[in-house]
């Protein structure tokens, strides 16, 4: 007689036992803050509590491209939440974002001070409040937007999915595997077809749609996430990656890559926290 060791799901769900896997000490099946915690406060109106993951990234890159364009106003200081750490259930971080989640951002010049979470909210906030990166002609508006949409409900599929099952659990599981690389290799196709008639993801112009998927899928095909890179052939997708290599060659784009992450080695020259222009010139 056989015995499947399939796993069997219980009728009723129970949190009783730790997930396993990289992340196990911050999962957990309930929201709210598990401590309190001042968030710190600089000199800028702009305030940025993140950590430089792919989402985090997005907005440090938006907020150097603007200090590129000469857009003063912002400047800003980025703290350093480490979410290994469990810092994003700080009671400080989670009254500005209840859901835990980095990046998250106030700008303390409106009365009152106006709160902004999620990195697609980020990017929307700050292209409406500078004039930029956003088109304004109806139609190219909607298809930067829809971009950056796809990249919103994409992103799950890539992190929580494909780097998930792929690099971080604790088991490897065929199937969790195989489903999450099919859909990733798909949606790079998505890219490589749209890339190749338009220089950017929305068309003949840079928008916060390039600075929302190139985290993520630009630096998946220059091999920066999960060392996938081989594993999924990025190579096949010549057009996406003529566009990554175009965007990471940004003055503004290698700025934002440094910000709100730490290293053992300095020569990555990473800023944990970043309070003023002058902090990356080093």
């Amino acid at each position: 007689m056989s015995h499947s060791t399939e796993y069997q799901p219980p009728k009723v769900w129970v949190w009783n036992k730790p997930s396993g896997g990289r992340f196990e000490s911050i999962n957990r099946p309930i929201s709210g803050s598990t401590h309190e915690c001042d968030l710190p406060l600089g000199r800028h109106p702009l305030q940025l509590y993140s950590q430089g993951t792919p989402n985090g990234i997005k907005v440090t890159i938006m907020l150097e491209e603007l200090l590129a364009l000469g857009h003063i106003e912002a400047e800003y200081d980025a703290w350093l939440i480490r979410i290994s750490k469990g810092d994003q259930f700080g009671s400080g971080f989670v009254s500005i974002n209840p859901n835990s989640k980095i990046p998250a951002m106030v700008d303390h010049s409106a009365s009152p001070a106006v709160r902004v979470f999620e990195s697609g909210a980020i990017l929307t906030y700050l292209a409406e409040k500078f004039g930029v990166f956003l088109p304004k002609a109806a139609g190219a508006r909607a298809e930067c937007l829809s971009w950056l949409f796809w990249q919103v409900g994409s992103a799950p599929y890539l992190g929580g999915g494909l780097g998930h099952f792929y690099a971080y659990a604790p088991t490897k599981i065929e199937y969790a595997i195989d489903r999450f690389a099919m859909e990733t290799k798909r949606q790079l196709d998505v890219l490589d077809q749209r890339l190749a008639d338009h220089p950017y993801i929305s068309g003949d112009d840079y928008t916060i749609a390039d600075m929302a998927i190139w985290p993520w899928y630009g630096r998946l095909v220059l091999g920066e996430l999960y060392g996938a890179a081989e594993f999924l052939s990025v190579q096949d997708y010549t057009h996406v990656q003529r566009w990554a290599k175009t965007i990471g060659e940004r003055r503004a784009v290698q700025r934002g890559l440094r910000v709100n992450r730490t290293s053992d080695d300095p020569a990555d020259k990473f800023l944990p926290e970043r309070h003023q222009a002058s902090d990356l010139d080093v």
